[in-house]
């Protein structure tokens, strides 16, 4: 038994009884090839939820800091993450960026599984911001389809990201697969990019009903 396969089975069924997932539109999301899964980040157990929510495997970019801490909190959570799909990248600097598109990239040609959150990090008050070009330079670079989906409901269960999260119920909805196969070889052009990543929060903000904001999440964040 694979180490995701030991986690699902264990923690599952914790989390189900913890947060009762709904889950709605599952089957949008491709049996075999590569997919990526696009959504809003509300708060931290967005990322424990959505792989234990899904068939396959997620993988997904995590700051190392989530892998790197001291005694048994700090090696349980390296387990649990690097478990369950999360790929640990140094995104500080200018090249954290760039490492972050290049493991999504590996992880697609692989014919695997790669989620992101487009807005780059978690809302600072519930609502949903722009998206950052990453996520269509990666479908336009792999061919690969994007499932988009949303959280609702882990903001009201975490507040603020911070702390233990109290019981709830939590809902993950997926929407039907985007593919832009019609911007092939197009993955420089800015305006396409912008264009691919408008219309997959589009999509985002329809599955959550969120407020959109024209901003992106860490300028609202350094203007609080």
């Amino acid at each position: 038994m694979s180490r995701f396969a030991l986690i699902k089975a264990v923690l599952g069924p914790i989390m189900r009884l913890m947060f009762r997932p709904q889950v709605e539109g599952a089957e949008h999301i491709p049996g075999d090839g590569p997919v990526i899964l696009a959504g809003n980040h509300l708060t931290f157990i967005d990322s424990m939820i959505l792989p234990l929510v899904c068939d396959r495997q997620v993988f997904f970019i995590g700051k190392d800091e989530y892998v790197t801490g001291k005694g048994l909190k700090g090696r349980l959570m390296a387990w649990f993450f690097t478990g369950v799909g999360m790929i640990p990248v140094d995104r500080d600097g200018g090249r954290g960026g760039v490492a972050a598109l290049m493991t999504g990239r590996r992880v697609l040609e692989e014919g695997r599984v790669f989620g992101i959150y487009p807005e780059g990090t978690r809302s600072p008050d519930g609502r949903l911001y722009r998206g950052r070009t990453g996520i269509a330079r990666l479908t336009l670079m792999t061919g690969a389809p994007v499932v988009p989906f949303a959280m609702i409901g882990t903001d009201r269960l975490q507040p603020g990201g911070a702390g233990l999260p109290r019981p709830g119920k939590v809902t993950v909805r997926f929407g039907e697969a985007m593919e832009f196969s019609r911007y092939e070889g197009m993955d420089r052009d800015r305006y396409v990019l912008r264009a691919v990543t408008d219309s997959v929060m589009t999509e985002v903000m329809r599955l959550s009903g969120q407020e959109y904001v024209d901003m992106y999440a860490s300028k609202a964040k350094e203007a609080a």
